[in-house]
């Protein structure tokens, strides 16, 4: 009997190699890619929690200088002055405002809304109008030790340090500095 054999011929068995060692090495790299774009996705969650929160601005407290959507980006931090913007949680939100006094300063408005800390009128370049708001405290109001004294932008409809509901933040609160505007892209910069 006999038996028809066809093996194959040298130049299939090196095409059929060729093609598998492609096949190994484009699994072996798709593998590699997937496993470095999940090391790096790790990795950026890890130091968005820790270190830099991304944050998306609601409401309408903060205008001009933040609006409604945009995404902050906030820098964990202890270490506050007037005139920064700070994130903070209250009543399981975080909130945005700005610092006006920290630990020991004296807080006065006026009715016209003009802020004195120390007995000094602040600057305050980056509002639109002043206003009074809705302040129920005494003043003039000194701030207590490890709190800071935030108020919105938008200073006739914000609720803040001026209201008793939230009064001074305390240091514990407090999730980070915000210093970064990263979205809608054409507003992307520092935050003054």
């Amino acid at each position: 009997m006999e038996q028809n054999q066809n093996f194959p011929s040298a130049d299939q068995i090196r095409a059929e190699w060729k093609r598998l060692r492609y096949r190994n090495s484009f699994l072996h790299m798709l593998i590699s890619t997937i496993s470095s774009l999940v090391v790096v996705a790790a990795i950026a969650v890890l130091i968005s929690i820790l270190f830099l929160p991304v944050l998306r601005v609601m409401g309408s407290s903060m205008e001009p200088t933040l609006t409604n959507d945009q995404l902050v980006i906030c820098q964990k931090s202890g270490d506050f002055q007037s005139g920064d913007v700070v994130a903070f949680y209250y009543n399981n939100k975080i909130l945005l405002k700005r610092v006006i006094g920290v630990s020991g300063d004296v807080i006065d408005i006026q009715d016209d809304g003009t802020v004195y800390v120390n007995g000094k009128a602040i600057d305050e370049p980056y509002l639109n109008e002043k206003a009074f708001g809705e302040c129920d405290i005494t003043l003039p109001y000194q701030v207590p030790d490890q709190r800071i004294f935030v108020m919105g932008d938008h200073r006739a409809t914000s609720v803040d340090s001026r209201s008793s509901t939230v009064g001074c933040i305390s240091e514990e609160a407090i999730v980070g500095k915000v210093f970064l505007r990263i979205w809608p892209i054409s507003e992307i910069g520092l935050l003054t």
